[in-house]
């Protein structure tokens, strides 16, 4: 049995529309199926779940009806965005956030994500935290220093922590949020010594987690941003003062 057949068992008993409509909720919300991913071609995933096209085909429209996937003639059905996220995502782009808005965001979503993933301690989402972590710490002593790689791996890093901390809703919101963390770093990870500081940041974060020390885990995560928000907004004056001279 494939992994895609473990994925679309057969259904059980009920109003079969329902019961399809809610197995592919579980599969979304489970993180099996993220936004942007296509669902199994009709034919398929009817034979997968041992229902009948048109059932399925009620059931799609009714999860498109709620919002859940988007069904795209000649192209199939694709997952898309929650709400919420959406939501968000349309407030970080019909305005210009300030960057102390960016780093308000970053202590809203980060520092909750960093102690549940420390109470938490799901061994698997722990071990890509440690993955993503050592490809960081790795990186970041690189000479020279790859900063397009830097910056993706860093961004990683804090999402994996999100992921960690089993919140579906932080997890819902880990688009926008990368969105956040990449105009934040843009300003600051260059930024003579911020290197170094970050990578003792990061080992606290991680130490931390791996410990199951939420206190300590969120201690350390409001630091690193304090300390990132700082020289944001630090590099942010100089250019404006270079601007008006």
């Amino acid at each position: 049995m494939t992994s895609s057949d473990q994925l679309w068992e057969p259904l059980g008993q009920g109003r079969v529309s329902e019961r399809i409509a809610r197995r592919v909720l579980d599969v979304i919300e489970s993180e099996r199926l993220t936004p942007g991913s296509r669902l199994p071609a009709e034919r398929e995933l009817a034979t997968m779940l041992g229902v009948s096209r048109p059932s399925l085909r009620e059931a799609m429209r009714s999860l498109e009806a709620r919002g859940r996937v988007d069904i795209r003639h000649g192209q199939g059905v694709f997952v898309t965005e929650p709400a919420a996220t959406r939501g968000l995502r349309s407030a970080l782009s019909d305005s210009e956030m300030t960057l102390v808005e960016l780093f308000d965001m970053r202590e809203v979503l980060e520092l909750p994500a960093a102690a549940w993933a420390a109470t938490r301690q799901d061994p698997q989402r722990l071990a890509r935290v440690r993955e993503a972590y050592e490809q960081l710490d790795e990186a970041s002593r690189q000479d020279p220093v790859d900063w397009d790689r830097l910056q993706a791996l860093d961004e990683a890093f804090h999402l994996r922590i999100v992921e960690a901390a089993g919140n579906r809703f932080l997890s819902k919101t880990r688009g926008v949020l990368h969105e956040i963390l990449a105009a934040g770093m843009q300003t600051t990870l260059t930024i003579p010594g911020r290197l170094e500081r970050s990578r003792q940041d990061h080992e606290r974060i991680f130490t931390a987690i791996m410990a199951g020390d939420g206190p300590a885990a969120r201690r350390a995560a409001r630091a690193h941003i304090a300390g990132a928000r700082t020289a944001a907004l630090r590099r942010s004056q100089q250019e404006e003062a270079l601007d008006g001279a």
